[in-house]
C-alpha cells in the first residue's frame, strides 16, 4: 500500500512539473516580413492575357496599401473567331482591337492572420483609379497605325480574393482572382462595327510575383 501511494505522489509531481513547463514554453511569435514590395502580374482573363506590375507597402501585419498598373486586351463578348483555310483566324464585323490600361490604387487586408499557418496567407483586395482605353483600328496591325490610335479616359477599379504562399522574407508569389469594372466618360469605343460599349467588366486570374525588402 505504502508503495502504491508512493508511486502515485511521484506520478502526481511529474505531472505538475510537466504542466509548469508547458505553462512557461512562450508562444511562436508571427513571422515578420519586409515591409516593402515590388513585381509583376501575370494576367490570364477573358479577352486573353495581360501584363502588369505593382508596389507594395505594409503599414501593419494585416494591412497594405498598393498601386498597380496592367496592360490587356478587351474583347467584345459577341465577337467569334473563324478560321480560314490558311489558318488565319479573324473576326466578322470587328472594327477596332480594345486594350484597357487601368492604374489602381487600393489597400490588402489579409485573412485570418494568427490563425492559419504563414505558408498561406489569404487576403482581400480593392483598388480604384484612372483607366486608359486604346483602339486600334482591327485590320492592321499595332505600328502601321500608329496614327490611326485613339486614347479615350476612363474611371474604374476592382476587388479582388488572393493569397500569398512561402515563409520567404524575399521572394513574394501569391495568386488574385479579380473582377475589373471600367467606365468610359466619352461616346464609348467600338468594338464591333457601329456598336460602341461605355462600360467593361472582366475577370482575371493574375499570378503575382515580385521582391521584398
Amino acid at each position: 500500500m505504502k508503495k502504491i501511494f508512493f508511486l502515485i505522489i511521484i506520478f502526481s509531481s511529474v505531472l505538475v512539473s510537466a504542466q509548469r513547463i508547458g505553462e512557461l514554453a512562450p508562444e511562436k511569435e508571427p513571422e515578420k516580413f519586409p515591409e516593402h514590395s515590388w513585381g509583376i502580374d501575370l494576367m490570364f482573363g477573358e479577352g486573353g492575357f495581360g501584363l502588369g506590375a505593382f508596389i507594395q507597402k505594409s503599414f501593419s501585419p494585416t494591412l497594405t496599401g498598393f498601386a498597380d498598373i496592367s496592360f490587356s486586351e478587351s474583347k467584345d463578348e459577341r465577337e467569334v473567331e473563324y478560321v480560314d483555310w490558311y489558318g488565319n483566324v479573324f473576326v466578322l464585323g470587328k472594327e477596332n482591337n480594345v486594350f484597357l490600361i487601368p492604374l489602381n490604387f487600393g489597400l490588402q487586408y489579409r485573412l485570418f492572420y494568427n490563425v492559419l499557418t504563414e505558408n498561406l496567407r489569404p487576403y482581400i483586395n480593392a483598388g480604384i483609379g484612372p483607366t486608359f482605353v486604346v483602339t486600334k483600328p482591327y485590320t492592321t496591325d499595332f505600328f502601321s497605325a500608329f496614327n490611326k490610335v485613339r486614347m479615350h479616359y476612363a474611371a474604374g477599379g476592382y476587388i479582388g480574393l488572393g493569397a500569398n504562399f512561402g515563409i520567404s522574407k524575399r521572394n513574394l508569389a501569391g495568386i488574385n482572382v479579380r473582377y475589373y469594372y471600367v467606365y468610359l466618360f466619352d461616346e464609348g469605343v467600338e468594338n464591333m462595327t457601329n456598336k460602341f460599349r461605355k462600360t467593361f467588366g472582366h475577370f482575371y486570374l493574375t499570378l503575382n510575383l515580385g521582391i521584398m525588402y
